[in-house]
């Protein structure tokens, strides 16, 4: 009876073990893998192996939930395909040489929790359909070349606790939806060429712990709603051109003091406003 056991338990592991992902997922690593010059990375694929044995690649119930490929020397543009692996949970290919566009289709990843493509030469703007990708929970793609605007539809990920797109050439203002990201606790879109004004609704952002906004191009008053943001520990919004006066505690709490750059060109420190040291001051 311990001998049936056991040959039924190896047979069970064995059809495991053989189990393969869908041709039309083999199909997108396959179009990935060729699209970045594959026989080039550091850690190759045999693609006559199954897929299972492919560096980077995690498959649970004949599925690929994750794709990590950082720092593998991946050169080229990602394929419209990569939409095609729909069970993908998280895709991380930080620290390579991926140029082109970021393809509409990675808005089909509806199971996606974790984006990072930072340190890349990513160009162009963000599509609107990330907005779709409603599980995504960071998005990191700093020290890249995107340029246009910020999608609106970023504003619609409820589950959203990273957004870092510093380091980029994005243009524009602030879409009215992110000021509804009530799980953001990290905002980082400093050195890019952002204008508008800094909405006092930022402090909708209750979870918000972290705000760069420094080296931008951003104007208006420093809305003194910032300091109802009770969970706010680090914050940067120098080097723009935010005009008028700020309380103590919003100085302190910006690493370079609210030192910004007026019409001029020349870099100057808002003056604190000594009687109104609190949020509640915005509301006189």
């Amino acid at each position: 009876m311990k001998t049936i056991f056991t040959y039924v338990t190896l047979l069970l592991v064995s059809v495991s073990a053989m189990a393969e992902i869908s041709a039309t997922e083999k199909n997108a690593l396959l179009k990935l893998y060729k699209a970045t010059k594959g026989s080039q990375w550091t850690n190759k694929w045999d693609t006559k192996a199954p897929a299972t044995t492919w560096y980077g690649v995690e498959i649970k119930n004949d599925k690929v939930v994750s794709l990590k490929l950082m720092n593998n020397n991946l050169v080229g543009q990602l394929p419209t395909e990569i939409g095609d692996l729909t069970s993908l949970e998280v895709l991380n290919l930080f620290r390579n040489d991926i140029s082109g566009t970021l393809p509409a289709s990675i808005g089909n990843l509806k199971s996606l929790t974790k984006l990072n493509l930072a340190f890349n030469k990513i160009s162009g703007a963000l599509p609107e359909a990330l907005g779709n990708d409603t599980q995504l929970k960071t998005i990191e793609m700093h020290m890249n070349r995107l340029t246009g605007v910020l999608p609106v539809g970023i504003g619609k990920l409820a589950s959203l606790e990273t957004l870092s797109l510093f380091n980029n050439e994005i243009e524009g203002e602030i879409p009215t939806s992110y000021y509804q990201l009530k799980a953001l606790k990290v905002l980082l879109l400093n050195s890019n060429k952002l204008t508008g004004k800094l909405d006092k609704e930022v402090a909708n952002l209750s979870s918000l712990e972290t705000l760069s906004l420094f080296e931008n191009k951003m104007e208006g008053t420093v809305p003194f709603d910032l300091e109802k943001l009770h969970n706010l520990k680090e914050m940067n919004i120098s080097y723009n051109m935010f005009n008028g006066f700020v309380s103590k505690n919003l100085s302190k709490l910006d690493t370079l003091n609210m030192t910004m750059v007026n019409e001029q060109g020349v870099a100057t420190t808002l003056k604190v406003n000594i009687d109104k040291n609190s949020a509640f001051a915005a509301d006189e």
